[in-house]
């Protein structure tokens, strides 16, 4: 597979994905757009620590599963950041819904990254196996590095306690964004959607999805 132009609707920033740990992840969310493709059980691909990451490219690392669930075993996530610094010339994207593994990694992560974990909500929700955002936020708020969240799918959440969470967390920037394909999944109003971006945009910097624009429109 090795490493890929970016397209699609994931993130127009990110110029490149390089999926070295690839498979069914053991999140198992229901509204993954992975699961369209058929699923092999994750594994890791040793062919891809040949892989040129090239120079001057952002790369979103584990953008086909989540690298860091913890059934993945610590010696392959390790190869996959000493590959990443042997091209210290890119920037790396890691995003995990398990953000506590990043813990252990910080001090041979590559020059340049930033880490990102999804908060739908700040609510629990019983869709996914992955640790529920409570846990997410607390873990990653407290982590000192360069930080991105995306709250995609977005669902109803609690204005107040959200955009707290989001303060608290000092992320770069948010990346907001709307299920695509249909799950049925609960949704905030247009309302409070754009309540959110208002009190968001006080924070820090809002990236808004193409896809949003169906949940700010729907009871216009």
């Amino acid at each position: 597979m090795g490493l890929n132009k970016q397209t699609g609707n994931m993130y127009p920033w990110v110029t490149h994905t390089w999926n070295p740990i690839r498979g069914k992840c053991p999140h198992d969310c229901i509204y993954c757009y992975m699961k369209r493709f058929p699923q092999k059980p994750i594994q890791f691909i040793e062919a891809e620590m040949e892989t040129n990451l090239g120079k001057g490219n952002i790369i979103f690392v584990g953008s086909s599963t989540d690298m860091w669930a913890n059934s993945v075993p610590t010696s392959e996530i390790i190869e996959v950041l000493v590959h990443c610094n042997m091209y210290p010339w890119n920037r790396y994207l890691f995003q995990s819904k398990n953000p506590t593994r990043f813990l252990k990694y910080l001090v041979i992560m590559p020059r340049d990254f930033i880490l990102g974990t999804t908060l739908e909500s700040n609510r629990n929700w019983n869709g996914s196996k992955a640790p529920q955002p409570p846990e997410r936020y607390y873990i990653f708020k407290g982590i000192q590095a360069r930080k991105m969240v995306s709250i995609e799918p977005i669902m109803d959440f609690d204005l107040d306690v959200f955009v707290e969470w989001i303060r608290l967390i000092a992320p770069e920037f948010v990346s907001i964004g709307a299920d695509s394909k249909g799950h049925n999944l609960p949704e905030p109003s247009p309302e409070k959607v754009r309540a959110l971006i208002e009190e968001l945009k006080k924070i820090t910097d809002v990236r808004i999805k193409d896809n949003l624009q169906r949940l700010l429109r729907s009871r216009d």
